[in-house]
């Protein structure tokens, strides 16, 4: 059976690690790559970013909620979206230094580079998924519909519950997520096994059910290809990033799965690593945003 996204084995056995192979092919048409990028467009990207806004009387931001296995580089997405609106290296999300920390939920503003004012989305990040201490995934179902209160404590061993003073139980319109996405590695995690794959399964079904569009975002591109570590511009024209670009499992749409290059060790600002992450950003917001505008007319209807 098809591993998630194309990504990982789907077996009952234990996962054994075995050494990573790399393909160095480069697409059959190196001058045309599988997926077109404007690799110079950063400040246009830019510009639509900062002109972004929501219509009126809708909400007052969009929410993202992310998710994923743990050490995927969930929190380094966010930090790396906040670096490149702030136009400097940043840090809002802590990343869990081990599997297994105790995670917060919280919510995390992106302010506009200078102007003390804050873009109209918002991130909302959740405990790994592990075979074991891992984020139960009825507490993802209870944050894609607004349930988890700030500073919420997720407990790996027990969900949520309506009676439990981290729930609430009349959330509003600016509560519930408006797009799920899932943050997991290019490179295969052959530790990754059949309990947190059937997980990931729960809460992509979910949020179907919710009517919640879903994304995915591939970090670690770098470690996955000898290519794009050479050159984050050879991503789209990579027949192995290509390969790993597949929705078999889970159902995504290839126009929504979006590989990317988190900041990580870097002092400086890369204009490669900015255009991939500023893509994947404007799908995020405005298939979240075409979420929103679906239901406000449903409501006025």
């Amino acid at each position: 059976m098809g591993g998630f996204l194309g990504l990982f084995p789907y077996s009952s056995e234990p996962a054994i690690e075995k050494p990573k192979q790399h393909s160095n092919a480069i697409h059959p048409n190196s001058t045309e790559a599988w997926r077109k990028m404007n690799w110079g467009d950063r400040e246009k990207e830019l510009g639509w970013l900062n002109l972004f806004c929501l219509k009126k009387d809708t909400k007052k931001h969009l929410r993202i909620l992310i998710y994923g296995p743990a050490g995927s580089g969930k929190s380094s997405f966010i930090n790396s979206v906040d670096t490149v609106c702030q136009n400097r290296i940043t840090c809002s999300a802590a990343a869990s230094s081990f599997k297994g920390d105790t995670f917060t939920y919280k919510t995390y503003q992106i302010e506009k580079e200078g102007e003390g004012q804050y873009y109209p989305f918002v991130f909302n990040d959740v405990m790994g998924l592990e075979s074991t201490n891992g984020v139960c995934e009825e507490d993802i179902k209870h944050a894609m519909q607004g349930h988890l209160k700030e500073g919420y404590k997720f407990n790996a061993a027990s969900a949520l519950r309506p009676s439990d003073e981290g729930y609430n139980k009349t959330p509003d319109i600016n509560d519930k997520a408006d797009i799920l996405v899932c943050v997991v590695r290019a490179d295969p995690d052959p530790m990754l096994k059949e309990v947190a794959l059937a997980k990931m399964k729960c809460i992509t079904k979910a949020a179907r059910d919710y009517g919640i569009p879903q994304m995915a975002i591939l970090t670690h591109i770098d470690e996955a290809c000898p290519l794009v570590k050479e050159s984050i511009q050879n991503v789209y024209k990579s027949e192995h990033m290509r390969m790993r670009v597949s929705p078999i499992l889970l159902g995504i749409p290839l126009t929504n799965i979006f590989p990317v290059k988190n900041y990580h060790e870097e002092i400086d600002l890369n204009a490669d690593i900015d255009m991939l992450i500023l893509r994947a950003l404007r799908q995020i917001i405005q298939i979240a945003n075409d979420h929103v505008k679906k239901g406000t007319k449903c409501r006025t209807e």
